[in-house]
């Protein structure tokens, strides 16, 4: 009888080490560069693409989702004497929304196509209200610097005078005149004249807050 109890413990020990090997995972512990075992990381532990934390773009509200910024006023631009100062190109870039208007030879009155720009330039004004400008009056060097200065000035003020007529009110628009002194081209021929004979438009800093 005795015996038999040492048999049936030993036969028992056998199958529940039996069980207890077949139980563990056969599988080999992924290994990475090192040495060291990987272990699978929680739900909460994955990073980079794919994670389901709630900082990704697609967990926020819809309402902060591609949402636009906040309507500002235009940058301000540089004046062409601060261009001229920083030693850079006084033409008007290609880029901005208004437009120069140029002027006939020895002329200070707004021709057809001068009209049209102002059209263009005022209708940009209205979209951005609260957007001040300095309109500057330009001239070619033909003539002397005081009768330039003096036709330069009434080129601005025309060109002031016409945007009040489309709406624009008149605390949003000064005015200045260079004259001859910052041509927007510098060789001596019509081509360049033409081009000098211009008004150009700056966007004014806005005002500080009183």
């Amino acid at each position: 009888m005795f015996y038999n109890k040492i048999a049936s413990y030993s036969l028992l020990s056998v199958v529940i080490l039996s069980a207890a090997a077949c139980g563990s995972s056969s599988a080999k512990p992924d290994v990475v560069s090192g040495g060291t075992v990987a272990t699978e990381a929680s739900d909460s532990q994955i990073s980079g693409e794919g994670r389901s934390d709630k900082t990704r773009e697609s967990s926020l509200p819809s309402s902060t989702v591609n949402q636009p910024k906040a309507d500002q006023a235009p940058a301000a631009s540089s004046s062409s004497l601060q261009q001229l100062k920083e030693g850079k190109s006084t033409t008007t870039a290609a880029s901005s929304p208004l437009g120069d208007v140029l002027f006939e030879f020895d002329r200070h009155d707004l021709t057809p196509a001068a009209r049209d720009i102002l059209v263009s330039n005022a209708e940009w004004l209205k979209k951005n209200a609260s957007t001040r400008i300095e309109v500057e009056g330009h001239c070619d060097e033909r003539g002397t610097s005081e009768y330039n200065l003096a036709l330069a000035a009434k080129r601005a003020q025309a060109t002031r005078d016409y945007l009040l007529t489309l709406g624009i009110a008149p605390d949003r628009i000064s005015t200045i005149s260079y004259g001859e002194e910052i041509p927007a081209c510098i060789e001596s021929n019509e081509s360049c004249w033409r081009q000098n004979r211009r008004v150009r438009f700056v966007v004014a800093p806005p005002r500080s807050a009183s």
